[in-house]
């Protein structure tokens, strides 16, 4: 926050609402208008840059959160981002249609409200931003500190496509990274008991695997289509 918020909060401050009050007062009023605008502000910018497939999800606004098996209170916890201060991991576990987009976008913009750095990718994508980085002077390693260093990183459709060993290969240095630092959030159709077959069932399955289920938090997004029931609702 800098002397520009500072003035224009200033010039900004309604005459009619705080004449007769003491000078300290008016500045307090001022830097705590100023402060308000500038962690809004900042915090637009993090939502913003996050890339979230729904910027207007909101926690607050699931629907038919008992019909759909959640359970409201992981749900409100979540919200609080305590599972970030534990660098906790979270996977989101559904059918097609379940939701699970939604609840990964509305926990990054839930991390952007708290000041968090949060980034959201769909896994096709996350593997062609790897394969473009591999053109670029040093590009690799700067891809990897740029996905290491976000505060919580969602991974949409997670083990859509099996990976090849190269993939493989770059998800356990990237988890590596991440391990015990940072928060991973996991939007897949497919159940624990399948990711190690669909990592590939050797060394490196073991190994990404080992990073991700000791430390997370497991919701499952149930088999409700969502999007029908949104499309019915509109009509």
């Amino acid at each position: 926050m800098g002397v520009t918020s500072l003035l224009d909060a200033f010039e900004a401050q309604d005459e009619t609402l705080t004449l007769g009050m003491p000078f300290e007062e008016r500045i307090q009023l001022v830097v705590d208008d100023a402060h308000a605008t500038f962690t809004h502000s900042k915090v637009e910018g993090l939502i913003r840059r996050a890339g979230l497939r729904y910027p207007d999800a909101d926690l607050r606004r699931v629907d038919l959160i008992e019909q759909r098996g959640l359970d409201r209170g992981v749900l409100a916890q979540l919200g609080t981002c305590s599972f970030i201060t534990r660098q906790q991991n979270v996977v989101f576990q559904g059918f097609t249609g379940s939701g699970k987009s939604y609840l990964g976008s509305a926990l990054a913009k839930q991390a952007c409200q708290h000041r968090y750095r949060a980034h959201y990718i769909r896994m096709p994508d996350l593997e062609e931003s790897w394969a473009q980085a591999k053109d670029k002077p040093g590009g690799r390693e700067k891809w990897l500190r740029k996905f290491a260093s976000f505060t919580l990183l969602v991974i949409d459709e997670w083990l859509l496509d099996e990976p090849d060993d190269e993939i493989r290969s770059m998800l356990l240095e990237l988890l590596e990274r991440r391990y015990d630092a940072t928060s991973t959030v996991f939007c897949t159709q497919y159940a624990k008991k399948d990711w190690h077959q669909r990592l590939g069932s050797g060394v490196h399955a073991d190994a990404i695997m080992d990073r991700i289920v000791h430390n997370t938090i497991w919701i499952t997004t149930g088999d409700m289509n969502m999007r029908e029931h949104v499309a019915q609702a509109t009509r």
